[in-house]
């Protein structure tokens, strides 16, 4: 069963094997920044989905071309409709060369704030944790849900939010 207030971590690969090289430090601090992550935590996890997606990709690079053809039309179009790709015609190679933003882009706490319901990328962490955002109506509280491009434009305050009321009657 395990312990209810130690769960399993959700990142597979993600945690940098040399935790203490400069740059690295460097380059993970500016990214929990810039994009308003909680902890280098949620940055692995993004990490660990990019290396998932980038295996696959490699997987299907290797097979041969008659059985990868189907194979990779349906990795393409569900990479698309996640909305980490623009087109679905990419070639295969172009997958492999996706970064650790475009994840981090897609992410309900970067879209609330790139939408303008924030101010800033902290307080579009905090309006989401403390259930001010709803996704097609629904309240969503977790930050780091992954938005498909399909939902993205139901991104709003939820109806019971004081918010809601606020931005309906045009207060600032």
């Amino acid at each position: 069963m395990g312990d209810p207030k130690k769960p399993r971590k959700k990142y597979l690969v993600g945690k940098p094997k040399k935790v203490w090289q400069k740059q690295l430090i460097q380059e993970e601090l500016q990214l929990v920044g810039e994009y308003g992550l909680r902890n280098k935590r949620e940055l692995w996890l993004a990490r660990s989905l990019l290396k998932t997606i980038r295996r696959r990709a490699r997987t299907l690079l290797s097979m041969p071309f008659e059985e990868r053809i189907a194979l990779e039309a349906e990795f393409k179009h569900r990479l698309y409709r996640m909305g980490f790709i623009d087109d679905e015609n990419l070639p295969l190679d172009y997958i492999l060369l996706l970064s650790l933003r475009s994840i981090l882009e897609r992410r309900l706490q970067t879209l609330v704030y790139r939408r303008g319901l924030a101010r800033s990328i902290y307080e579009a962490r905090q309006l989401v944790a403390h259930g001010h955002i709803a996704v097609r109506g629904r309240r969503v509280t977790s930050p780091g849900f992954l938005v498909s491009r399909d939902l993205e434009p139901y991104i709003s305050y939820a109806p019971t939010s004081p918010l809601a009321m606020r931005a309906a009657t045009g207060e600032a």
